[in-house]
């Protein structure tokens, strides 16, 4: 990557970063100076305390329950706490439930940075089966647990963890049926461990939000400990670095939050006041509405560079997404697209760079995987970065005929 880097030349499909040009200047800047315009002493400059301000965790609590109705706003408060970034509470989540040696089950791909977190504190992560389209199997999830309990490893499993809404890398969302069928296989093999749903990509769809429910509310779920994780960082600002979650077992709500204050002694609390004052002033709604068709229009440019360029008549698949920041590409069986590959460093040659697919894979990776991210290039950008992936697919398919 740092080699990559280097060249001012290349084009970047990897980074899950969003677009400069329509980050919200005006909405920060608004709530910056009613901060400093508001009565009284300037406690948003002070620290702020571990479980975060008050009045943002009010406003987080209650845009959930708007989402899912039939949540207790005041038991998601009293299970919400804010970090920095959802990236944090996903680490102390993991810090406080596992040791060296431990299994954590997730979904099929996942959340790179996630499995890289796992593998330095030792923990294996072990995928949930799914079919040819990508689908939860039941009966081989059911297999599975059966075969670490008879092992005896079913007690090393400590947590299931799955990204479901507009994933990372695959920009599929789990439907309610799926996110049922864990939790029944689970709870068959007696495995009664802590869920993980990590949802930061929830408010990114283009025209309709996924209509699947969380595990906050799935009856099937109700009997486990439940993390559910979001953040403003992605629909707002990533520079804020304000992610939350909502937690449903209050002895592991609080040892997150122990570990949590040797962290950070408490997320920025000037980020989370420009936050509150966003959220309050309707800055958060008016800003998904314009990133949102934004978004749109870059995948579609990349997504239509690719097939213009010739990409499918190479082999290569991949489905249109209906929200997030990526396109999950699968290319021919026999081609690796792995870090090391001889593919991954003729398209940093050629100026274009993407995220391997085996990255995203608890076990047995596939090698023929690629992540394309639309967020950071403008949409000229992203046609030339398609045009260069392709050229390199092309010579490659050119040498295996």
């Amino acid at each position: 990557m740092n080699l990559a880097l280097e060249n001012p030349k290349l084009l970047s499909l990897a980074a899950g970063f969003t677009d400069n040009g329509t980050l919200p200047v005006a909405a920060v800047q608004e709530a910056m100076t009613a901060l400093v315009r508001s009565p009284g002493e300037p406690e948003y400059l002070q620290y702020g305390t571990n479980r975060g301000r008050p009045g943002l965790r009010r406003q987080l609590s209650q845009r959930l329950c708007h989402l899912e109705p039939e949540l207790d706003p005041a038991q998601v408060n009293e299970g919400c706490f804010v970090t920095n970034g959802s990236q944090q509470a996903l680490y102390l989540a993991m810090q406080v439930l596992c040791e060296p040696g431990d299994i954590v089950l997730v979904d099929r791909p996942s959340y790179f940075v996630y499995l890289e977190m796992l593998t330095a504190l030792g923990v294996r992560a072990l995928s949930l089966p799914v079919d040819s389209t990508g689908v939860i199997d039941g009966a081989a999830l059911d297999a599975l647990l059966a075969a670490l309990v008879a092992r005896g490893e079913g007690s090393r499993v400590k947590a299931v963890y799955f990204v479901s809404y507009f994933s990372n890398p695959s920009a599929r969302s789990l439907g309610e049926g799926e996110k049922t069928v864990i939790a029944n296989a689970l709870a068959a093999a007696g495995l009664w461990v802590p869920a993980v749903e990590d949802a930061a990509y929830r408010e990114l769809y283009f025209h309709q939000p996924h209509p699947a429910a969380s595990i906050l509310t799935l009856p099937a779920w109700e009997r486990f400990p439940r993390l559910y994780l979001s953040t403003l960082t992605k629909p707002f600002a990533t520079g804020l670095k304000i992610g939350f979650g909502v937690c449903t077992d209050a002895d592991w709500l609080a040892r997150m939050l122990h570990v949590k204050g040797h962290h950070d002694f408490g997320s920025a609390n000037f980020n989370q006041a420009v936050l509150e004052r966003v959220l309050a002033d309707g800055g958060l709604e008016s800003q998904l509405a314009f990133i949102r068709p934004t978004y749109e229009r870059k995948m579609r440019a990349l997504h239509e560079a690719l097939e213009a360029e010739g990409l499918r008549s190479l082999a290569w698949e991949w489905k249109e997404p209906a929200g997030g920041l990526y396109l999950w590409l699968r290319g021919p069986r026999a081609l690796d697209t792995g870090m090391a590959s001889e593919f991954c460093r003729a398209c940093i040659e050629a100026g274009v760079l993407y995220v391997p697919g085996d990255l995203c894979f608890g076990e047995s990776p596939p090698r023929n995987f690629a992540r394309l991210s639309f967020g950071v290039l403008g949409e000229a950008d992203l046609r030339e970065a398609a045009r260069r992936f392709v050229g390199v697919a092309r010579h490659f398919s050119e040498q295996s005929a």
